[in-house]
């Protein structure tokens, strides 16, 4: 019988990204999701790289600055073994300020924008420039999914994790089709984290996102990622996907509701044509809902979960799964390897006192 060295639950974008890094230090790697791979939060996501986002929480800086670092080595590989070139869709975003936060001198003046993006009706809102980029997770999932069949990772779509137990310094992992033996175990499952492993503090819980995409009118030439607290507009510029903005997202507690709701696609379509009026009669091409997998902090769950031996996690990324991606199965190789890891990860255990209830 097959005895991978780690499994991991889970074949959304962290879970294949781990996989991927693993299987280059020449580890044998056996990946199980409980549907199939990247069907998930990893390709209902916008795709923003967004590491300077002013809602993000600053102890994710460092990690985030890290993802950036790796990211082209990471697409570079990508590009080695499945053929396919997975490009950056824009290198700008212009980035609201939230209300009471200073610019330190670098706020666009209404001239800056109307030079930058003359459609933009600015609204109420102060914006800045941030170099950032986005790329399509539609055409990253292409690109890993047909990178696995050159690497010896053993991928099997459609088997949830039942149970898992530490036995004889190894890991005993129950599956519908029988049990499987490793020496370690990553839960990379995302918004069903709770569910697959026994979480000791912070628990992952799902929160949905109802998005949408649109035809962009010729009239709208648009190379920039706009963003403000309510609403993402992010171009497709090149690939399969050209042509088309993606317009989200709703942040809702609705379990693992998936359902779509005409009237906040509406919502959603009204927000982004305040900003951008010629998207007002822009045709809708689809409509869809992901689960991000939050926690109470909004950190995300990175190591060895406590009392239980060679039982690990990386989850809990919100927002920021495509973004941090690489420097999560970078620190996560490390840490099963029992390395250093390259930057403080105590921001992340998942031994971590939860916050206060607000």
């Amino acid at each position: 019988m097959h005895h991978p060295d780690i499994c991991i639950a889970g074949a959304g974008i962290i879970g294949l990204s781990l996989a991927l890094e693993l299987h280059h230090r020449g580890v044998r790697v056996t990946v199980l999701d409980r549907f199939s791979p990247l069907s998930e939060a990893s390709t209902a996501a916008a795709g923003m790289l967004a590491a300077g986002d002013p809602h993000n929480p600053p102890q994710l800086r460092s990690l985030s600055d890290l993802s950036l670092s790796l990211y082209p080595a990471f697409l570079d590989r990508l590009h080695v073994l499945s053929g396919i070139r997975v490009p950056f869709q824009t290198h700008t975003t212009l980035q609201a300020i939230p209300p009471g936060v200073p610019t330190t001198g670098n706020e666009l003046t209404p001239a800056d924008l109307a030079h930058l993006l003359p459609a933009l009706n600015p609204c109420d809102h102060r914006f800045i420039q941030l170099d950032e980029h986005s790329l399509d997770p539609r055409q990253l999932a292409t690109a890993l999914l047909a990178a696995i069949p050159a690497t010896t990772i053993d991928l099997r779509p459609n088997t949830p994790v039942l149970s898992t137990r530490s036995v004889n310094n190894a890991i005993e992992i129950q599956t519908p089709t029988g049990l499987l033996h490793a020496k370690q175990f990553a839960d990379c499952t995302g918004a069903w984290a709770s569910i697959t492993s026994r979480l000791p503090n912070l628990q992952v819980t799902p929160k949905k996102g109802q998005m949408l995409a649109v035809s962009l009118p010729s009239s709208l030439p648009l190379h920039f990622v706009v963003r403000t607290p309510g609403i993402y507009i992010v171009p497709r510029t090149s690939g399969p996907n050209a042509g088309r903005a993606i317009i989200g997202a709703t942040i809702e507690d609705a379990g693992f509701d998936k359902t779509i709701h005409p009237s906040d696609i509406a919502d959603l379509r009204s927000l982004a044509a305040a900003l951008l009026p010629p998207l007002a009669a822009a045709p809708q091409l689809e409509a869809w809902a992901g689960l991000r997998p939050a926690t109470p902090d909004g950190l995300p769950l990175l190591g060895a979960l406590p009392a239980q031996p060679n039982h690990f996690i990386a989850s809990g990324h919100y927002r920021d799964g495509i973004l941090l991606a690489p420097a999560t199965a970078h620190a996560m190789a490390q840490l099963l390897f029992g390395e250093a890891p390259s930057i403080d990860l105590t921001p992340f255990s998942p031994a971590r006192t939860p916050p206060e209830p607000a």
